[in-house]
């Protein structure tokens, strides 16, 4: 028979019970099983729709024509490659098109499939247009800037879908984070595509200012979203933060620090979406083993 003093002293020390499984025996938080296709495809679509966007922005602006196509060189590169990426982590390519057979505005699995293939098909005219212009007298500008807007919209889609896609998840750090997830995708992305671009050759003082302030929202929202404690989450926020901050300052007055700044962000840009990734799977297995069964009150 249970006294009373122990009566109180199991109700001081239980813990709310928190059921490590759900119907017939299934984990309540599902862990990812993304393979390395996941994080680069993040990267490689991130920074081909901030490119896009660049190569528009250029466009309208009146910039070096050069730095358009290779912005658009870029965008429609990492659209080709982005395709193979995300099916080779679907399995088999009827996955892929199955997304595509009905659009479900509150699905990000179907918004980011939609949004691939327009942007995809979108870069490519705008780049076939530009190349087409370079050889022939055909009158093909116009329809290679239009495809290059239509290009640049989807392709800031594509740089910040990514953010939205984790963080409507039940996995708590992913989505405790919901809502400054796409911003920091977005500016990663911009990050890369800047340093692309400069890494290419191109040292128009703009390209520096928005990587510096793409740098500079990295080392903030860094700090307020850290996911986790990790070796590569410390490295992602290095390189791609206050690294590159400091080197764009230098940048102002030699292409140097700009070139070595790119690189970093570069690499930091990529380990990013890795910490991410990693910091969702500790995230879901953590959870999953939270839970501690109480002492039972008859013992």
């Amino acid at each position: 028979m249970i006294t009373e003093q122990r009566l109180d002293e199991l109700r001081r020390n239980a813990q709310p019970m928190r059921p490590e499984r759900g119907y017939y025996g299934l984990p309540l938080l599902k862990e990812p099983v993304w393979t390395w296709e996941v994080p680069t495809y993040f990267f490689v679509g991130g920074t081909a729709g901030a490119a896009a966007v660049v190569g528009a922005a250029a466009q309208l602006t009146g910039a070096d024509r050069g730095l358009v196509t290779d912005a658009r060189w870029i965008a429609a590169s990492g659209a080709a490659l982005s395709a193979p990426l995300l099916i080779g982590d679907l399995g088999r390519p009827e996955r892929f098109l199955n997304m595509l057979r009905v659009f479900k505005v509150q699905s990000p699995m179907s918004v980011g499939a939609w949004t691939l293939t327009a942007f995809g098909t979108f870069a490519a005219a705008s780049l076939f247009a530009a190349e087409m212009q370079k050889r022939t007298d055909l009158p093909v500008r116009l329809i290679g800037d239009a495809a290059a807007m239509l290009s640049a919209a989807t392709g800031l889609v594509m740089a910040t879908y990514t953010g939205v896609l984790i963080g409507a998840t039940s996995i708590p750090a992913w989505s405790k984070h919901v809502s400054l997830l796409p911003i920091h995708f977005g500016a990663s992305a911009l990050a890369s595509a800047v340093s692309i671009l400069e890494l290419a050759g191109h040292d128009e003082e703009a390209l520096n200012v928005l990587g510096f302030a793409a740098a500079g929202c990295e080392a903030f929202l860094s700090y307020h979203m850290r996911p986790d404690h990790t070796i590569t989450t410390r490295a992602a926020e290095f390189f791609s933060g206050p690294l590159p901050l400091l080197l764009r300052v230098a940048g102002f007055g030699s292409k140097r620090f700009r070139l070595a700044a790119a690189a970093s962000t570069l690499l930091g840009s990529l380990i990013t979406r890795i910490a991410w990734v990693e910091a969702g799977k500790s995230s879901a297995s953590d959870s999953r083993h939270a839970a501690r069964p109480r002492e039972s009150i008859g013992e």
